[in-house]
């Protein structure tokens, strides 16, 4: 019986997916078509949909593709701390959301997220390279959220790079790990595009080969920044030591987006996805099995009780 690495490695010829992994390892991001990981547009449009109806229904603001927003929204006080957390510069009005929680909001986003192209080469990130063979796949997902983003506030002088209102500051992911980190990826992002990306209308930023530096970016890293741009449908993966972030978006409309964060199983998550997914939901999905994986339900740790025998007296 083939182990767990040799099982990843067929699913990567099986799928074609041998151009993407060598990007992945070589460049730390690459952008895979909908042609190769087979979603549907009826998928990606039931996400929208999804996706559009829970913004209204949290914010009480309607929102559309075309226009974004449809009313003036504000921040309530007290959140500076928290955007700053996750990169936000300070901005007099929103430009973006971040909607947490999508395994739970609907089945189509626990079927974007267990998509076995994706699957495997979030995988093949994870689980290579250790000295021994794991019974096991060690990706876990970390966390399901989207970004949803319309046009940014104008930057103030001297506002430039990624502080301008709207961007994202360069980050690796896994900047949270001890160091050294390793060549393995502690965490892999796997951002599905639900519009098109472009510069303009404030796609992701990277700097490609920054996963091979191992640390955090340097003066130098905003000026050597590229766009991560592709069509609706298109899935971005990057290695979570690669320095990312996000251009602001300087046209009208919605860019939009599905993300699943995958972690080795050894790394504490973002969101106790064992705690906060209703017993059962995994089985409501195209791939039922892999989703209770990615969940680490069965999972040996952490325990909640004795797991090792313990030895009695014999006779008794």
């Amino acid at each position: 019986m083939a182990n767990i690495s040799d099982q990843i490695r067929d699913e990567i010829t099986q799928y074609g997916l041998e151009p993407y992994l060598l990007e992945l390892e070589s460049n730390g991001l690459t952008i895979v078509p909908p042609e190769v990981t087979g979603v549907t547009d009826a998928l990606l449009d039931r996400c929208t949909e999804v996706l559009l109806k829970e913004f209204t229904r949290m914010t009480g603001c309607p929102i559309s593709l075309e226009n974004g927003p449809e009313g003036e929204l504000e921040w309530p006080k007290g959140t500076d701390r928290i955007m700053a957390s996750v990169g936000l510069p300070p901005e007099p009005k929103p430009s973006v959301m971040l909607m947490q929680q999508l395994l739970q909001r609907d089945r189509c986003f626990r079927d974007l997220l267990t998509n076995p192209q994706v699957d495997a080469l979030v995988s093949s990130l994870i689980q290579g390279g250790f000295p021994f063979e794991f019974p096991f796949r060690m990706r876990r997902l970390d966390n399901s959220t989207s970004y949803l983003k319309w046009q940014s506030t104008p930057p103030d002088e001297g506002q430039t790079g990624f502080s301008r209102p709207g961007s994202i500051a360069l980050h690796p992911d896994q900047r949270g790990c001890p160091m050294p980190w390793g060549g393995n990826a502690l965490h892999v992002n796997a951002t599905w595009m639900l519009t098109p990306y472009s510069k303009e209308d404030g796609c992701l930023a990277y700097v490609p080969r920054s996963h091979l530096a191992g640390g955090y970016p340097g003066p130098d890293a905003d000026a050597r920044a590229v766009p991560a741009e592709g069509p609706r449908g298109a899935v971005i993966l990057w290695h979570g030591a690669t320095w990312h972030g996000s251009f602001p978006k300087r046209t009208p409309g919605l860019r939009l987006n599905a993300i699943g964060f995958y972690r080795h199983f050894s790394i504490t998550p973002q969101e106790n996805l064992q705690m906060t997914i209703p017993d059962g939901l995994w089985e409501d999905c195209a791939e039922p099995a892999r989703l209770r994986e990615m969940l680490g339900v069965g999972d040996g740790f952490p325990y909640r009780e004795q797991l090792m025998p313990d030895p009695r007296l014999g006779g008794a």
